[in-house]
């Protein structure tokens, strides 16, 4: 790098600027639109919980994983693209910045073609697998049916809004996320309270509200800050492909496997709740509500990832390891302290935010506060695991953020999922998700010990050079 472009680097706010603002600037924009985001999530959920009942909750939950999924493939394209753009800004490559936008745009319009295809051909057997009971799948096929049309604008609102902030404009990106999901409420209401069209009115204001946050993010596009974007730039290049996967293979496979949990969690749900006095649709329910309360905390790590990954890629293109470091401790301790509050929550309050999502009943308010209590009693660690995943993928260490996405969920929680269940039951199922939790954050402490050695060490050579 001659000297001007390095004066140029050093002299970017990215690079210099004091850390806790820098990152809340970058962090909150992500924090407020994925919180909004919970919000109408867990409108949705309130609205069919109280309008359509617990078996509506429990159809939704059924018909989540489908959306865990293309969240997968959002993370695999957006935060890999993201990471790659910032990187190649931070080593001033404009062109290669603008062939990274153009393929993983190309590359997220193909997968949103690839998953409706899937859904729309399989929905049925997709249902049956991820625990539809009979008297759940009328309720399932019909939100799915429906939301399946909207799930890629939601991967290309989701994937583009990384690049956005990546480009230096996170409040657009908050904008145009927060836009769809404040019309998704108000259509939720309109919908399901004036209309009457149950779950159906749901789902459609769901769809209307992801093609909203669609068109705004395309409208961003031929304003982008970093590099001059026009409609030729999209194009395929197989290496650029190659690397937007690398570095988003991750979190991709974070989210895949999720789906896989999701899955597995509910038919022992279903199981093992027709063996219990709650039987199976309460524990179905109340999973739904803990799976949209969760968004919450993701909302919060993630955000925080986020907005580290404009700062960790930059200062690794740069060569600024210290930098590196401070970026992520700064963000994994106000991740900490967000999911201390959750758990207290949790343990203190758990029958009054389960009324918040159904008005159900004496079992359904008794498995919720066991539910809570036990399933989510490490969430005090939560952030950290998500935020060293992102980590990784920021600056550029896929091998290290994909054994830590596979271990939480797939070394962990599955095999736990399987066989504490056949020793104590209903409790094995719930006991499988803390000690996961605690395993996937002694892990995650031990990867991020040895990377600081490696920082430090590449710092010295650095220095000496």
């Amino acid at each position: 790098m001659n000297t001007t472009a390095k004066k140029a680097v050093t002299e970017d706010p990215l690079y210099r600027a004091p850390l806790k603002p820098l990152i809340t600037h970058y962090a909150v924009p992500s924090i407020i639109s994925m919180l909004v985001s919970a919000v109408y999530n867990i409108t949705d959920q309130a609205f069919i919980g109280h309008v359509v009942g617990l078996v509506g909750n429990a159809a939704t939950n059924v018909a989540f994983p489908m959306v865990t999924l293309t969240t997968a493939f959002a993370l695999l394209i957006g935060n890999g693209m993201a990471a790659a753009y910032t990187m190649a800004i931070g080593g001033e490559k404009q062109d290669e910045a603008k062939r990274i936008a153009g393929t993983g745009t190309v590359m997220l319009i193909a997968a949103g073609a690839m998953i409706f295809t899937l859904i729309v051909g399989l929905k049925q057997p997709i249902l049956i697998l991820c625990g539809a009971t009979k008297t759940v799948m009328p309720y399932a096929s019909v939100y799915l049916k429906y939301t399946a049309c909207g799930l890629p604008f939601l991967l290309f609102a989701n994937a583009g809004a990384s690049l956005i902030r990546a480009d230096g404009s996170p409040n657009y990106a908050m904008a145009a996320n927060v836009t769809g999901a404040v019309l998704n409420v108000g259509l939720d209401y309109v919908f399901m309270m004036v209309l009457h069209l149950g779950i159906r009115g749901a789902a459609l204001a769901t769809v209307i509200g992801q093609v909203l946050s669609f068109v705004l993010c395309i409208a961003y596009y031929p304003r982008m800050k970093c590099i001059d974007f026009s409609w030729k730039t999209l194009g395929y290049d197989p290496g650029t492909a190659a690397h937007i996967a690398k570095l988003g293979t991750a979190n991709f496979i974070n989210h895949l496997i999720m789906t896989l949990v999701n899955i597995v969690l509910n038919n022992q749900l279903t199981r093992y709740g027709a063996l219990s006095p709650y039987g199976s649709d309460i524990p179905l329910a109340v999973a739904g509500v803990v799976s949209k309360l969760n968004v919450i905390l993701a909302a919060f790590a993630v955000g925080l990832a986020q907005g580290c990954q404009p700062v960790v890629s930059f200062n690794m293109g740069a060569k600024n390891y210290p930098r590196v470091k401070a970026a992520y401790l700064t963000a994994v301790r106000q991740a900490v302290l967000v999911s201390c509050v959750a758990f207290a929550a949790f343990q203190l309050f758990p029958k009054q935010i389960a009324a918040l999502f159904s008005p159900g009943n004496a079992r359904y308010f008794e498995f919720a506060a066991k539910y809570l209590r036990i399933y989510m009693f490490m969430v005090f660690v939560y952030g950290v695991q998500p935020m060293t995943v992102n980590y990784f993928a920021n600056i550029g260490s896929v091998s290290k953020g994909i054994t830590l996405s596979v271990a939480r969920q797939g070394f962990f929680l599955m095999p736990l999922l399987v066989f504490l269940p056949r020793l104590f039951g209903m409790n094995g199922v719930l006991f499988a998700g803390p000690v996961a939790d605690a395993l996937a954050f002694g892990l995650s402490v031990m990867l991020m010990k040895k990377n600081f050695a490696e920082l430090d060490q590449m710092a010295a050579a650095e220095s000496k050079a």
